[in-house]
């Protein structure tokens, strides 16, 4: 059909079909095991069905509040709190968004202005760079590794311009698996405060961490807080990826802008699963527990995959794993990924597909997120392989 006007232009030029999509079809179309799409492949707790159901019941079926459900903001604001012993106000401080992704573009289009900068560690979840370009802002990136051990914050001192508006951050982090440190943390403070800027915080893996280590929330730092849109999901953490409830924390000043985007992009999010969630989140251990859950996961599939001669440094957080192929082969990692799908029937991510740049590290991601025995039969098909 020939086009109705010539004066469309593309907002997203550089942007085609996500990895994520391309991968997962790909493994549908091998019937392959997929180990790519950072979703769970088991459902949420029957409890929780049941407060929906619930709810749904009692007639919790139009609008919400623009902002959210109040019993849940006030849910949020308790758990947090416990957290990290920092207050948000439930009615003029949190927000109720359609899944984290709402949370962040919002958060960026409130504080991203034509010509401003923001800074990105990459590799970087994908919906960052589209969010800061859409709101006429350029993306400004620290490369790292994909297995880094550490920030060096010199560097990231040396990005910033008398045009940079924002730093987003993810921890822990995907891809990467990465927890970041107190020490993280108090280098961010001091530079986002030595230059006046805004931070946007993805914690959206807040309660999947391993090895004992902790995860060390931007509110916790009262006056990184203050600058602070915290962005979160109950997606990740209660198995759920397909409710789309999310949430985004910010001062008071912050958080009036933030809802009048917020408010013409989707008004409200579904009302009965906020109440649902907000009556689950009465029980901690709901939350508590699924550090250990996530990090059984991890070390079944990590032990399945140790005789591959695939190298990998066990994930920090979040629910995958990074593994390194550059002793076995010389393929580039989408060449290989798709290779993997078609031939040894598991589905995974190129880490290149998070950076800027093309960057070939020889690193796959795999999710973990799947029952025991897919984990133990990716780990089988593995190693088949023929490098």
């Amino acid at each position: 059909m020939p086009s109705a006007t010539s004066a469309f232009q593309s907002k997203l030029p550089k942007v085609g079909t996500t990895i994520f999509t391309h991968m997962s079809k790909l493994a549908e179309d091998y019937k392959a095991i997929n180990l790519a799409q950072g979703f769970p492949e088991f459902d949420c707790s029957p409890d929780l069905q049941k407060l929906v159901d619930k709810y749904i019941k009692q007639g919790k079926n139009q609008y919400a509040p623009m902002a959210g459900v109040l019993a849940l903001r006030e849910a949020i604001a308790q758990k947090v709190f416990e957290a990290t012993s920092t207050e948000y106000h439930p009615v003029n401080e949190i927000t109720i968004t359609s899944g984290a992704t709402e949370a962040l573009y919002v958060a960026i289009s409130t504080v991203v202005n034509r010509g401003d900068e923001v800074i990105i560690f990459e590799p970087a979840y994908d919906s960052y760079v589209p969010a800061i370009e859409m709101n006429g802002g350029l993306p400004v990136f620290v490369t790292l590794d994909p297995q880094y051990e550490y920030i060096d914050w010199e560097i990231v001192n040396s990005k910033v311009t008398e045009k940079t508006k924002a730093i987003i951050i993810n921890t822990p982090h995907n891809p990467t698996g990465k927890v970041w440190t107190a020490t993280d943390l108090k280098q961010l403070d001091l530079l986002v405060e030595k230059h006046d800027l805004f931070v946007i915080s993805d914690e959206v893996y807040e309660h999947i961490i391993f090895d004992g280590l902790q995860h060390i929330s931007a509110a916790s730092i009262p006056s990184l807080a203050a600058r602070t849109f915290l962005c979160g999901s109950f997606g990740k953490t209660f198995h759920t990826t397909g409710w789309k409830v999310g949430y985004c924390l910010s001062p008071k000043e912050f958080t009036a802008e933030f809802r009048k985007i917020h408010q013409y992009m989707v008004f409200s999010v579904i009302t009965p699963f906020q109440f649902a969630i907000a009556e689950f989140l009465k029980e901690p251990e709901h939350y508590l527990s699924l550090s250990s859950f996530y990090e059984t996961k991890r070390n079944i599939f990590n032990n399945a995959i140790k005789d591959t001669g695939l190298t990998l440094k066990p994930s920090e957080g979040s629910f995958f794993q990074n593994v390194c192929y550059e002793n076995l082969s010389d393929e580039h990692d989408l060449a290989l990924a798709e290779r993997l799908t078609k031939e040894a029937g598991v589905a995974s991510i190129p880490i290149s597909s998070f950076y800027d740049q093309p960057s070939d590290f020889r690193v796959l991601r795999f999710c973990f997120a799947k029952n025991n025995d897919t984990l133990l039969r990716a780990g089988e098909l593995l190693n088949k392989v023929i490098w």
